[in-house]
């Protein structure tokens, strides 16, 4: 780089962190190397006193609900909450983070303190951790979809053209310079195009919707809004998608763990299959508590319910949330068992 102005072409496992992430691993930096010196009684190992400290350190990223981490190297930073970087960089961690919350940590932190020792045994307990860490990322191992971007700076017409006469899109892979042509050629790394230029790649939100909505209801409103302004999105769809494909799925797989779910002693932790004949924990006498409740069965019924009447759904999604919800009052629900008091029969 040699001068502001000048447009570089981001090396494959090089980032760009927000600058409010830079401030937290400049604490994260401060703490490693109290660690080191103070514990392990060796020397300091980051001396960060700035942000601009941080450029050229080493970091793990990782995306959530994972355990596979890919190296990086901080290279500069954004006003935006975002990590700039490679698409095979993001490719590399396994899942795209479209609206989700990406992680990066500083690799001696990742190195010193993990065990195996600090894993939870319940399940789950091994998302988000960094297993396995991805030193050099190879193109030709990373997920397909990054094998499907274009590298040109300028489309030619035939493409255009093209469209006009609805061909199939694989006769244009060569044409159109896809990194999938590109695999195993000096030319998988380096030399991709971009089509529209900008001034800062910042200039767009500062943060992202999600994160800034707070409720389930808020970001489905938006969605919905976004799709009623946009002329070629059909906002019943959405709706109806957004239904069989997230509201109906988290609530079915809900309802199957409540139905299978294990009876748990918050003082002592321990975990049991079944409730115990005496109703409390017989190690410690402790009151037992269910490990999945009604409320996260029951969270997106009523919302799916509101928004297959406002946008006038098939009658197969109606019906669907229908039998659902026929289930959920199955299962919660008894007619022939009802609650008295003695004083009822006064």
């Amino acid at each position: 780089l040699e001068r502001d102005d000048q447009i570089c072409e981001l090396k494959v496992q090089d980032i760009i962190i927000s600058r409010k992430g830079a401030d937290y691993l400049v604490n994260v930096a401060h703490f490693i190397d109290d660690l080191l010196e103070k514990f392990y009684n060796i020397d300091r190992f980051y001396n960060v006193n700035s942000q601009e400290d941080l450029i050229g350190k080493l970091v793990v990223g990782l995306a959530p609900h994972t355990s596979a981490g890919v190296i990086g190297r901080i290279i500069g930073f954004t006003d935006a909450e975002v990590c700039f970087a490679h698409p095979f960089f993001h490719a590399a961690k396994r899942r795209n983070c479209d609206g989700d919350e990406d992680a990066i940590m500083l690799l001696m932190d990742a190195l010193l303190n993990f065990s195996h020792s600090y894993i939870p045994e319940k399940r789950g307990g091994k998302m988000d951790l960094p297993l396995i860490i991805t030193t050099r990322i190879d193109p030709r191992e990373i997920d397909k979809e990054a094998h499907n971007m274009d590298t040109l700076f300028r489309y030619p017409i035939d493409f255009y053209e093209a469209t006009l006469l609805h061909k199939h899109p694989k006769e244009f892979e060569t044409t159109m310079g896809l990194v999938a042509c590109k695999l195993g050629t000096p030319q998988q790394y380096e030399g991709f195009g971009f089509t529209n230029d900008t001034s800062d790649i910042s200039e767009g939100p500062a943060a992202s919707s999600y994160k800034t909505l707070k409720t389930m209801m808020d970001k489905i409103e938006a969605q919905l809004r976004l799709a009623t302004i946009i002329r070629a999105v059909d906002d019943a769809d959405v709706a109806c998608k957004v239904i069989e494909r997230h509201f109906l799925p988290d609530i079915l797989g809900n309802l199957r763990a409540f139905s299978k779910q294990t009876i748990r002693c918050p003082l002592c932790n321990t975990v049991y299959r079944r409730v115990p004949l005496r109703g409390t924990c017989p190690k410690c006498g402790g009151k037992l508590t269910l490990t999945v409740h009604k409320k996260s069965v029951e969270k997106y019924l009523d919302l799916a319910k509101e928004l297959s009447t406002r946008y006038n759904l098939p009658d197969y999604a109606v019906q669907r949330i229908a039998l659902v919800e026929k289930s959920i009052k199955s299962l919660f629900s008894n007619e022939k068992i009802k609650m008295t008091k003695l004083s009822d029969f006064l």
